[in-house]
């Protein structure tokens, strides 16, 4: 399974990181400490050898005694894993009663005089066994000589270190969790340039800002850079396609008014049929050049929470032009909006959209356009109604799609309502149309996703 998650995937690694290292070195200490513990018992069986020298007695005759034996009790009880022996040069052995009635199994080789040789034998009950023996010279002239050598069972000192290791275990568990903790809080630290990255882009996104701007770290910044050029070359493409649009439709407006002109002659002429396809044509034409120059609409990179537009001072010349309009003089228009309403606009998509709405009202109004504002949480809320017919509910879904016409004889080409939702949605809000306390169509645009 793929960890999608970059914190999780550094977190994992360093934790199998922290886990190898601790069980590296936890393995390197106990060797380590073996290999002390192991230096330590060959120290102590070296002191016990001269011990052993220092107590051997050689009488006139030649017998030899061990007048002062090693003082640990373990060389007085039986197979207890400590053992000194002492060879005669009649080949007799002198030993501990611990080895009872066994012996030391020595290399045939004997130490070189003054020196201690350290070697592993097999001892009683298969043990393995530390020696430590040197050959010692007694008597007259130092003519005697007697090999003495003191073992210990190698298990003490495996046990010595099984008893360091589990003292070591706590210690380095918790040291795995002051590592763990310190990796997490160093993953957090290095990842909290992408955390600004990420609200950045949030601002260029939102409209609040034009580029990914401020100081950053020195291997985010190349990632910075090519965004920035990104969001550039984003714009130069907008504009073009604006530019491209508007030639477009400045290239399609000539043509089309020529072809209606031609209409109007022909039927003037009783050419009413060949007139009235022309027209059809034509009005076609011109409801495709406006459905896909809607599409085409690019979303402007500026648009976003950060836009403020006071709305009574942008939508009054708005109304005073449409109530020049053919449809606009026959109604009344009452207009509800405060002051200092400011709308989360910007002023041309803010005209654009009630622009519409009001057309659409006057057209289809009775006598009456109302024309609102009410400030609020999330923008606040643009309503638009009229006393006209309305649209029936089972009809306004319809009414919102791109060139969904309810009347196919009126004028107009079915994408006011449509242009007014989709400009809506930039700024993260929606259109509601419902039925007016006037009678005729309520269409409000408010904050909420689209429904």
């Amino acid at each position: 399974m793929t960890i999608r998650s970059l914190r999780l995937r550094l977190a994992a690694g360093g934790t199998f990181a922290i886990l190898v290292a601790l069980a590296v070195a936890g393995l390197g200490m106990g060797l380590l400490f073996e290999r002390h513990a192991a230096r330590r018992l060959a120290e102590d069986l070296d002191v016990t050898l001269r011990q052993i020298a220092g107590g051997l007695v050689v009488a006139p005759d030649g017998t030899a005694t061990l007048e002062r034996p090693p003082a640990d009790p373990r060389f007085g009880t039986p197979l207890s894993g400590l053992y000194w022996q002492i060879g005669t040069p009649a080949g007799e052995l002198m030993r501990s009663r611990s080895l009872w009635d066994q012996q030391l199994d020595l290399p045939d080789d004997t130490p070189a005089e003054g020196s201690v040789d350290h070697h592993e034998v097999s001892g009683p009950d298969g043990a393995r066994l530390i020696v430590a023996e040197r050959l010692l010279r007694l008597g007259p002239e130092g003519r005697l000589r007697f090999r003495a050598a003191v073992a210990a069972d190698k298990r003490t000192v495996q046990e010595d270190r099984d008893a360091f290791i589990a003292d070591l275990v706590p210690g380095l568990g918790l040291l795995g969790l002051v590592l763990a903790a310190a990796g997490w809080a160093q993953i957090a630290l290095g990842l909290k340039p992408l955390a600004w990255l990420r609200d950045a882009i949030a601002r260029v996104r939102a409209g609040e800002a034009r580029l990914v701007e401020g100081e950053v770290v020195e291997e985010v910044g190349p990632l910075v850079e090519e965004l920035n050029g990104l969001i550039a070359l984003r714009d130069r493409e907008v504009e073009e396609a604006q530019r491209r649009a508007a030639d477009l439709a400045h290239g399609l407006k000539t043509p089309l008014s020529a072809l209606t002109g031609d209409a109007e002659r022909l039927r003037g002429m009783g050419q009413t049929l060949i007139a009235d396809q022309i027209e059809a044509v034509a009005v076609a034409m011109r409801r495709h050049v406006d459905r896909e120059l809607a599409r085409a609409r690019p979303r402007p990179v500026r648009r976003g929470r950060a836009a403020g537009t006071p709305v009574a001072a942008t939508l009054a010349p708005l109304i005073d032009t449409l109530r020049r309009t053919p449809d606009g003089e026959r109604v009344d228009f009452a207009v509800d909006i405060p002051a200092d309403a400011v709308a989360p606009f910007e002023r041309d998509d803010l005209i654009e959209m009630t622009g519409n709405l009001v057309e659409n009202a006057a057209r289809h109004a009775a006598g009456m356009v109302r024309i609102r504002y009410a400030p609020g949480p999330g923008g606040g809320a643009l309503t638009v109604e009229d006393d006209g017919p309305g649209i029936a509910e089972a009809d306004r879904a319809k009414a919102l799609e791109r060139g969904g016409r309810l009347d196919e004889t009126g004028p107009g080409s079915g994408l006011g309502l449509a242009i007014v939702r989709d400009v809506a949605g930039l700024y993260g809000h929606r259109l509601v149309l419902a039925r007016s306390e006037l009678g005729g169509l309520l269409a409000r645009i408010e904050a909420g996703p689209a429904g």
